[in-house]
């Protein structure tokens, strides 16, 4: 039995979807019993509860075969990085409780600094967390999701323009598809390592030139570049709504990526084959 949270967003319902392809036994967990009847009926048994109750976690671990786990953003949190901290206990005392001998997790780039990493300082700790169960832990440190492509999608519509936080546009970005993260979970899952391991799942590598250019083509219209500088970021994020905490969470990871900080530093390297053009698509439609 495969346990798979995160199957509301692209990654788990990926992950879920390629082991019932494979006829495998599989277990979702939703936060809202409507959620879980599409799973339901695809032949998955559903669990309805939140990743941050240790209680029900443990109890729908037990007797699993292999769990992929997510660390759920809370954007609306007070205290963003406490509530970080507050779920992935609660993940790992599940895990150490039910003794599912081997988890999945998605991490990101960047997961091996406790600071500097912004938003990602939490996958740190999780991974850190998980390792201390005496689990084996397959931690996958995901490159920048191409669907992020989608935050630029209104300023590109209603006004032409693509906001850049990166400082050289013609630098390039490894980007993965969120649809080859879910195929590399499956397969995982299906497959343990002989002891835990941490994996940089990388992709095509584009610049900021050139995801404007196919953004643009995909909208019908030429999108003018607009660079945020470094000391206007936090600024900009909060005016599209994100909390102060969680723009300057963002702020500081920006400038991981563009001083070098934060570097691929897994024990190996898989590369997802998704071109940014059929996400663009997806995204546009």
């Amino acid at each position: 039995m495969f346990v798979i949270a995160g199957v509301s967003g692209h990654v788990g319902g990926m992950a879920a979807g390629e082991l019932l392809s494979a006829k495998q036994p599989v277990k979702v967990i939703v936060r809202e019993t409507a959620k879980g009847r599409e799973w339901a009926d695809r032949g998955a048994e559903v669990a309805v509860g939140s990743l941050d109750d240790a209680t029900f976690l443990a109890g729908v671990l037990k007797g699993a075969t292999g769990f992929f786990t997510l660390l759920p953003p809370d954007y609306a949190a007070k205290d963003f990085y406490g509530t970080q901290r507050k779920t992935a206990d609660a993940i790992a005392s599940a895990v150490k409780t039910s003794g599912v001998p081997h988890v999945v997790l998605l991490s990101s780039i960047g997961a091996d600094l406790d600071k500097g990493n912004g938003p990602i300082k939490g996958l740190c700790y999780l991974e850190n967390a998980l390792r201390a169960t005496g689990t084996k832990l397959t931690a996958i440190r995901a490159a920048y999701f191409q669907e992020n492509i989608g935050n630029s999608l209104a300023p590109a519509r209603q006004q032409g323009i693509f906001p850049n936080f990166v400082p050289s546009r013609d630098y390039p970005m490894p980007m993965i598809a969120t649809r080859d993260i879910g195929v590399e979970v499956a397969k995982a899952l299906r497959s343990p390592p002989a002891k835990s391991e941490v994996i940089d799942l990388m992709g095509p590598q584009y610049t900021v030139n050139q995801v404007a250019a196919k953004l643009g083509e995909a909208v019908g219209k030429k999108l003018q570049i607009v660079d945020i500088p470094k000391d206007q970021h936090v600024s900009a994020m909060v005016q599209t709504g994100l909390p102060q905490q969680v723009a300057e969470a963002f702020a500081e990871m920006y400038d991981g990526f563009a001083t070098g900080r934060i570097t691929p530093k897994g024990d190996r390297t898989l590369q997802g084959k998704t071109e940014i053009d059929d996400t663009i698509g997806n995204i546009v439609r």
